[in-house]
């Protein structure tokens, strides 16, 4: 791991950022169409580990044995589904970011990114009032080689991480205060603790609105899951593939001016 220590937000770290396949994109990254359904994974996975084909229909409501042609090449260890629009864009970007060597959008904020710096110091003193805990701020770290980062908003101790979501929207509250779930941004936790090496992490969500009634930071530990960081790798390194290709098509291909035919 690279530590590069600047603030959140500020023009070294977006320098930083710049070409780097970050943790709060890597959903985006992993983002396929034309792959398994939520059923068709079930079966296939239990087909997968050793289970007979009566209890891997039991498991995905099957009654019939599925015939689609993705069901047979994932059962035949074949990659199914292609990169979606939202992670080929992704990829052309940072490779473009790769060449200019700053970022594409000049470090443009949304006003929710700009709200989210602006309460995070809020956000730690709140949790480590809560837990009695010292978070240490972290900045920007980076694998080794650099290709996958994050901004990691806080280290505790030598084993654990923190990290903080200032959501308004009320189906993001919902999810995190009522539902107890954190699953839509586990790609980026379990990221974190990938790139960190560290073992445990915090995901803290903070809404200043909820003081009223004590709910003014939910927050849960996640545990390392090194099956799940596993797979995550897998996925990541074919997108830097694809982040390769594109860049090695841009500087490979001089450009040109393409007239339409009369």
């Amino acid at each position: 791991m690279i530590l590069i220590n600047c603030e959140q937000g500020s023009k070294e770290w977006h320098g930083a950022r710049a070409g780097v396949i970050t943790a709060s994109m890597f959903a985006v990254a992993r983002s396929t169409v034309g792959g398994l359904t939520d059923q068709q994974a079930i079966y296939v996975n239990a087909m997968l580990e050793g289970r007979t084909e009566a209890k891997a229909k039991e498991l995905a409501g099957y009654k019939n044995t599925p015939t689609s042609t993705t069901v047979q090449k994932a059962l035949d260890g074949e990659k199914v589904g292609q990169p979606s629009e939202a992670a080929l864009n992704y990829a052309f970007g940072l490779a473009v970011e790769r060449i200019a060597g700053e970022p594409l959008d000049n470090g443009f904020e949304t006003w929710q990114m700009r709200r989210g710096h602006e309460l995070e110091p809020e956000a730690r003193m709140e949790h480590e009032k809560q837990t009695g805990m010292i978070v240490e701020r972290a900045g920007f770290i980076t694998t080794d080689d650099g290709a996958f980062g994050a901004s990691a908003d806080g280290f505790i101790n030598l084993d654990g991480g923190s990290e903080y979501k200032c959501f308004l929207a009320p189906e993001k509250l919902r999810s995190f205060h009522i539902d107890n779930d954190a699953g839509e941004i586990m790609d980026q936790v379990q990221g974190c603790m990938w790139i960190s090496g560290r073992k445990w992490w915090h995901v803290g969500m903070y809404c200043p609105a909820l003081a009223p009634v004590g709910r003014q930071l939910w927050f849960k530990e996640f545990k390392r899951d090194d099956d799940y960081i596993e797979k995550l790798e897998e996925d990541l390194w074919q997108f830097k593939l694809l982040v390769d290709g594109f860049e090695q098509k841009l500087r490979s291909q001089p450009g040109k001016c393409v007239k339409e035919a009369a």
